[in-house]
């Protein structure tokens, strides 16, 4: 259980750097900062491997880089949703 709660946390904290290195940060809130970095850890751990240090068994270095990718990608993605329906 406590595993769970640190994996939040860091995932949580992982989306939070993503979002400030995106810009994108100040439109998510926090449960979408978890998901950008427990998607993005898992995304980034798949393209780039499980390398560097790591905190509640994700790699930062890749997870970040997941979560940044992530985070473009959905927001270019919504980008040109709101741009269709305007």
């Amino acid at each position: 259980m406590l595993h769970w709660l640190w994996a939040l946390i860091v995932g949580g904290v992982i989306g939070l750097i993503a979002g400030a290195i995106t810009g994108k940060g100040k439109s998510m809130g926090w449960i979408a900062n978890i998901l950008a970095g427990l998607i993005g850890s898992s995304l980034g751990e798949l393209l780039l491997g499980n390398w560097g240090p790591q905190v509640a068994g994700m790699a930062i270095i890749p997870s970040i880089l997941g979560a940044v990718i992530l985070v473009l990608i959905v927001s270019l993605f919504l980008s040109k949703l709101n741009h269709k329906h305007s």
